[in-house]
């Protein structure tokens, strides 16, 4: 597995609506694997890899957004202290003592600051924090700070990729593994069926917004989401809690709290892992949503669509882990599915 890459992928800032650095780092590693490629207006960049032989002109779109959950500047005060809204969903007892990153007129490293424990009231110490409780101290003056940060400037966390057993660790796995898991399909792709549309969009984690106009634009006949999925395999949780367990191969994704997939893509994507000896593992998420949901919606038509989910601990974490053999299967799963796609009856029956 190429976790040089990996590991740029996941490194680079990119919150949602700022992802301009990992636009960059993407198009650079796509432009010669496809045959075609543009940025649409709200930036996320469209690949197409075209079928030899499709005369129904049938399109699939697979999407991986680029975006990461991240802060944006709302105010620096006489102090030097910036105040933050997040973009994206936050655990906030998960902020205390962070590392971030103030993408000013230059990049700033700055820490998640709070009240220090040992001046709580014993109401403070009881209560779970806010968002609202922190702030960003950059360890310099005031008029620094106003020079170089301004209102609106996005913040990112800062943390680098490592290996850990048989897993890598990272701040935003969620989702720059799927950005890498397309990537990777698409340099491995043969001959496809059908033109092949890698889509990968911005503003996922604040509504999907990228994933929706992409879809819109395109008018897929199929679709195929690209994201991470919680794997509570951890002590305390109970077997039904889990959702998925790394090491138990790709996840294939029934439902989650904006999509039911179609009964024929997950059908579909199942036998293709049982016919090539791919290890999976079904995902059933009650509550959060992903790309899939515009893909399979927002088509004139609307799309057959499924998705392909990699199980992810401590999401939305700055530490967030995933399997190296599970990414791998993700890679076989998608690229395989995608050459066979016109080999399975798709009429309802």
């Amino acid at each position: 597995m190429n976790v040089e890459l990996l590991k740029k992928i996941c490194e680079v800032a990119g919150a949602p609506g700022f992802e301009e650095r990992v636009r960059q780092l993407v198009i650079k590693e796509v432009e010669s694997l496809v045959d075609h490629w543009e940025v649409d207006n709200m930036g996320s960049v469209i690949t197409v890899k075209k079928s030899k032989n499709n005369p129904d002109e049938k399109k699939v779109m697979v999407a991986a957004h680029m975006d990461e959950i991240g802060f944006i500047v709302t105010h620096v005060d006489d102090n030097g202290f910036i105040r933050f809204h997040t973009l994206g969903g936050f655990d906030p007892k998960t902020l205390t003592a962070q590392r971030v990153i103030v993408h000013g007129k230059e990049d700033l490293i700055g820490v998640m600051g709070s009240k220090p424990i040992h001046v709580m009231t014993p109401e403070e110490r009881n209560k779970n924090p806010k968002n609202t409780d922190y702030f960003i101290d950059l360890g310099m003056k005031a008029d620094e700070v106003k020079e170089l940060v301004s209102v609106g400037n996005p913040i990112t966390r800062e943390r680098e990729l490592i290996e850990m057993g048989g897993c890598v660790n990272c701040k935003s796995i969620d989702n720059r593994v799927s950005v890498f898991i397309l990537i990777e399909a698409l340099r491995q792709l043969d001959e496809v069926p059908y033109d092949v549309y890698g889509v990968f969009t911005v503003q996922e984690e604040v509504g999907i917004r990228g994933a929706n106009v992409a879809a819109h634009s395109i008018n897929p006949d199929f679709g195929i989401g690209l994201d991470t999925t919680i794997a509570f395999d951890l002590p305390g949780a109970q077997a039904h809690q889990k959702i998925t367990s790394l090491g138990e191969g790709a996840a294939i994704k029934v439902m989650d709290g904006s999509t039911i997939c179609d009964y024929r893509m997950v059908e579909f994507m199942k036998q293709t892992a049982e016919k090539n000896n791919i290890k999976w593992q079904p995902e059933v998420l009650t509550a959060g949503g992903t790309d899939t949901a515009g893909v399979q919606r927002m088509g004139k038509q609307g799309s057959i669509a499924g998705a392909i989910s990699i199980p992810t601990r401590h999401l939305h974490q700055v530490i967030e882990m995933a399997n190296k053999e599970d990414i791998d299967s993700c890679i076989r799963l998608l690229k395989v599915s995608l050459e066979t796609l016109d080999q399975y009856d798709w009429s309802h029956r």
